[in-house]
């Protein structure tokens, strides 16, 4: 009997050309995420002023122009580092 390979190779599938863009969107929403929930938590320690006020005033306090042009700023470092390192490795 002659043995045959079960395995079919998957055909070549092309990458959408949007892909990499969308990995660098997804990438960088997340980044920003981190960024803005490390401030939420921040507001809400021992030392900061959130800890006496309500949630809404903490969010209020948190989404700035400055911080948002901060978190955008990191998050493009960020995935350059990434990038340079999927590259690396």
């Amino acid at each position: 009997m002659i043995e045959t390979n079960t395995l079919t190779p998957m055909p070549n599938l092309r990458r959408k050309p949007y892909a990499k863009y969308l990995r660098a969107l997804t990438e960088m929403a997340f980044i920003i995420f981190l960024f803005y929930s490390n401030l939420l938590m921040g507001e809400f320690n021992r030392t900061g002023i959130a800890a006496h006020k309500t949630l809404l005033w903490a969010l209020n306090d948190i989404f700035t122009p400055h911080n948002f042009a901060i978190a955008v700023a990191a998050s493009l470092v960020g995935y350059g580092f990434f990038e340079f390192l999927r590259r690396k490795i």
